[in-house]
């Protein structure tokens, strides 16, 4: 693995996509499209009833997330398996970033809130969906450091699992970067330190047979709509596979850079024992 990897080297050549592939794109996505969007319809409505009695809590509406999610890979016939335990613990979750699909696959199986850069918050369609699913939007910014802090700190108090990408950002899906320790501060408060846990998650993805390791990945300078296009398009899908580790004690850990750095030790050891050795950056 290597630290100073610029996320711009080597892309998978791109395949003519073919009548099948564009009957594929138009199929799929019309399903996807109905069953996402209709999904976000349905939680807005439920929402309408949920907020003012519950406030920051949530009772229903992830379930519908969860719901249109799981719905998402059998419509483009990607296969989704989990291995290990689900955390019980009031705490976080923090997870390798290799592609937009990891929004699906980490919803799928567990009540989560994303913590994501502000700029998302504006994208068409996927912003939309992101607000709509209390995702908590963060901005880069060292002056906001103790507003986005002390929000974290009131999501947590609300039993929700914040679901963070330390990486800051998607890979390849053959790697994992240096985890940034910047966001493990808000698990070191004074109030939050020793109740809450940390459960890392590797996720890994399985192109289809026959395709460059890196199909699922998404980064770089690479658009969405090609990626999207590209997936919607495959005759043949691989599979993605969650691998959830034993969850940690915050108060376990003498600071952020030790639990940033155990974090990133067990999601990579993950990536390189469930990929084939031939596949793995070392």
């Amino acid at each position: 693995m290597t630290a100073t990897w610029d996320g711009e080297e080597g892309y998978p050549p791109e395949e003519p996509m073919g009548f099948v592939g564009w009957a594929l794109v138009l199929l799929r996505g019309f399903v996807l499209g109905s069953v996402v969007f209709g999904g976000l319809a349905v939680l807005l409505l439920v929402r309408l009833v949920e907020r003012p009695l519950f406030g920051l809590h949530r009772p229903w509406t992830p379930f519908i997330t969860q719901a249109v999610c799981r719905l998402a890979f059998v419509i483009l016939g990607i296969g989704f398996s989990t291995r290990g335990t689900l955390m019980r613990h009031h705490g976080a979750v923090v997870a390798n970033h290799s592609s937009w699909l990891d929004i699906f696959a980490l919803n799928a199986r567990k009540r989560i809130y994303f913590v994501s850069k502000a700029e998302v918050a504006n994208w068409p369609g996927i912003g939309w969906l992101a607000r709509a699913t209390g995702t908590v939007f963060i901005n880069r910014d060292p002056k906001e450091a103790r507003a986005q802090k002390d929000l974290f700190e009131a999501r947590l108090d609300a039993g929700h699992k914040l679901l963070f990408f330390p990486e800051g950002t998607s890979t390849d899906a053959i790697r994992v970067l240096p985890f940034k320790p910047t966001l493990f501060a808000a698990f070191f408060s004074e109030h939050l330190r020793d109740t809450i846990w940390v459960q890392p998650v590797t996720v890994l993805y399985h192109a289809p047979k026959g395709e460059d390791a890196r199909f699922y990945g998404w980064w770089g300078d690479m658009e969405f709509g090609p990626h999207l296009l590209k997936t919607l398009g495959a005759r043949r899908q691989g599979r993605v596979e969650l691998v959830y580790h034993a969850p940690v004690r915050v108060a376990d850990f003498a600071g952020r850079k030790q639990l940033a750095a155990h974090c990133e030790r067990i999601v990579r050891a993950g990536l390189v024992e469930g990929l084939p050795a031939a596949q793995n950056v070392i």
